[in-house]
């Protein structure tokens, strides 16, 4: 079966798809959002993206990698966005398993052996 992937922009869609997939492993990569040129108001994000994109092979199968834009630079920064209210996001870029503890930020996500591990440990 392998692996899907989704690419949503903001909260709202983030959390449908989320829930389309319920029961499914999910992992999503929160990132800043892309100028006309596709690249991210967030350098992090930038450097990040690759690295994760790399590893997307090792994920569990009939798992859903949900690609999510967070918005720009001015919401995100807004401390009650929902992304940091619902989600306890602290910082972009942040590589998380769904329904779990487990994530990778900031350039925690620029590791291939930590995203891989997420990707691979229960």
């Amino acid at each position: 079966m392998g692996w899907e992937e989704k690419q949503v922009r903001g909260y709202l869609e983030f959390a449908q798809t989320a829930q389309r997939y319920h029961g499914r492993p999910i992992f999503a990569l929160f990132c800043g959002d892309k100028d006309a040129e596709g690249k991210s108001w967030c350098p992090d994000c930038v450097t990040a993206e690759p690295i994760v994109r790399k590893e997307l092979h090792n994920m569990p199968d009939e798992s859903v990698f949900i690609y999510c834009l967070v918005g720009d630079r001015a919401y995100w920064k807004d401390p009650n966005n929902e992304f940091r209210k619902n989600l306890k996001l602290t910082a972009v870029p942040t590589l998380l398993k769904y329904g779990t503890p487990q994530k990778l930020v900031e350039e925690e996500c620029f590791k291939a052996e930590l995203v891989r591990m997420l990707f691979t440990e229960d």
